[in-house]
């Protein structure tokens, strides 16, 4: 590799061309999770999914995340970056075929056959942006040594950039009274930065990462893994995990609810990712200031009080006062704990780093989506059987669902889905089906069942939003504790590093020696 070539510190002549297709790699991913987000409630309606059925969805793609990302990181520096990336590429293309199909499933095995399409296609989809993302964040620490924090995080503003893009979409495509544009093609426009991503990495060369580079063997690496602090680190970035990535997965959803208005909630979500996007460029001045883990303590705090804020807000303004908080809170998280990391333990190499990354995307997946759904339906359901039993009998779903030991049956989001437009898509359906001469057992069930229900929907109407409502805000409640665990943590790395003179960033030299 190259000495370095320009004043940002970069050690390789592609550096910036290797930086800006990793920032569009995880603009893709940002794409595909924002657009996701604002399909939920058409997956609910066609499907008949449950919040936490929805939740697995999610969160099942960002366990495939978690999971790939921790198995590449070993490989990255055996196998290359360029193979990874290649690798990242075709799974991002079989995920978008898979995730397509979903509506031929129902159509031939029902909701389960529908859900696992769904749930299989987000894991593939989850897969592509794990292996990307083992590559993209020790290839970016390698080339840009001496400003890690500030480039990890210029990196993934193509996080906020992709929820930008997928917000606006979704926005457009799914009007408030109107017809949305159909899931499918919204789903499909996270292909276009794959390919552009694609397209910027063919014919270029990859440095190794720089613990390889000094000849660190592969066990020694591994070993960085299990040093007291990097466990503290792993820890912390569980809870990084949950609540930004967790709480992104709904919180277009409930703050639409709060705002009575899905399309503003999608509107909240551009803003606050804008922000977002805006503010990781600013992360090297920052931390030059008040040292990364000041900058980590501070953001902790704000996504606590963010939180809280939302979990009490009964407007639009105090909805865009909350969730500003809450936004700065959550923009730096993320990528100063990679850069954290990296500066602490260079002997790691790839390793560390994706071992973070990945606690963080299983944190989120397994815990987080599925986590925060259930919240929902826990609490919604508390709130309907105590106002309206006899509602609640009615908009419930056939099964139960379970969160570790816990259990709750939540409301059917077919059947809500029909309360909350009066049946119109349902008839639309029926119609539709009886023009071209063919049957459908989940309409028929829901019609026969609606033909009942809507003789009450009028009163049962305003006991399902409140009720939803509720569970959405004390989920928002609940969580807002995870960021004021983290805060602590983060004040007593603070005090732990003042005792032994002050935060200070290792690098690696020829020997192997970390300094």
């Amino acid at each position: 590799m190259s000495t370095t070539t320009d004043t940002s510190g970069a050690v390789a002549p592609n550096a910036h061309r290797l930086l800006w297709a990793g920032f569009m790699a995880i603009l893709a991913a940002g794409v595909g999770f924002s657009i996701r987000a604002g399909i939920l409630s058409q997956w609910a309606e066609k499907f008949g999914f449950t919040m936490t059925e929805l939740g697995q969805i999610t969160g099942g793609g960002l366990t495939g995340f978690g999971i790939i990302i921790l198995l590449s990181s070993f490989l990255a520096d055996s196998l290359g970056y360029g193979r990874l990336m290649s690798l990242a590429f075709l799974t991002h293309l079989v995920s978008a075929i898979l995730t397509l199909a979903a509506g031929y499933a129902f159509a031939s095995g029902g909701k389960d056959a529908a859900f696992q399409c769904l749930f299989w296609g987000m894991f593939l989809f989850a897969i592509g942006n794990g292996i990307a993302e083992a590559v993209v964040n020790p290839l970016v620490a390698t080339l840009f040594p001496n400003n890690k924090t500030h480039y990890l995080n210029i990196l993934h503003a193509g996080w906020p950039g992709g929820l930008i893009v997928g917000g606006l979409a979704s926005y457009f495509m799914n009007p408030d009274g109107g017809k949305p544009i159909a899931w499918e093609v919204q789903i499909s426009l996270f292909l276009v930065p794959v390919v552009v991503y694609g397209a910027m990495l063919l014919g270029q060369s990859f440095p190794k990462s720089e613990a390889s580079q000094a000849g660190v063997s592969l066990g020694e690496m591994f070993t960085q893994v299990f040093a007291p602090l990097m466990l503290v680190l792993l820890l912390i970035h569980a809870l990084v995990g949950y609540v930004e990535l967790g709480t992104d997965s709904w919180i277009t959803k409930i703050t639409g609810a709060i705002m009575d208005s899905k399309q503003k909630g999608l509107l909240l979500f551009v803003y606050t990712s804008a922000l977002m996007f805006l503010l990781r460029f600013f992360a090297g001045p920052i931390v030059h200031r008040i040292s990364p883990l000041g900058l980590l303590f501070v953001s902790a705090l704000l996504g606590f009080v963010g939180l809280n804020m939302l979990g009490v807000a009964t407007s639009v303004f105090a909805c865009v006062v909350a969730a500003t908080v809450y936004a700065i809170g959550k923009t730096f998280l993320w990528p100063t704990m990679l850069a954290v990391a990296s500066e602490q333990f260079p002997k790691g190499g790839a390793i560390t780093i994706g071992a973070l990354g990945g606690i963080g995307m299983l944190s989120a997946g397994l815990l987080g989506g599925p986590g925060i759904g259930f919240k929902q339906d826990y609490n919604a359901t508390a709130n309907l059987k105590e106002k309206g039993s006899e509602v609640y009998d009615r908009y419930k779903a056939a099964k139960e669902n379970s969160f570790f030991g816990f259990k709750v049956t939540g409301l059917d989001g077919a059947k809500v889905g029909v309360l909350d437009d009066g049946g119109k898509e349902l008839g639309r359906a029926s119609d539709l089906l009886k023009k071209e001469g063919r049957s459908d057992k989940n309409v028929e069930d829901l019609s026969a069942w609606w033909q009942e229900a809507s003789k009450t929907a009028a009163n049962d109407k305003a006991l399902v939003t409140d009720a939803g409502l509720y569970g959405g805000r004390q989920a928002l409640k609940l969580t807002s504790y995870v960021p004021l665990t983290m805060a602590v943590f983060y004040l007593l790395l603070i005090l732990y590093f003042r005792s032994r003179g002050g935060y200070k960033a290792k690098h690696v030299d020829g020997t192997g020696s970390a300094h």
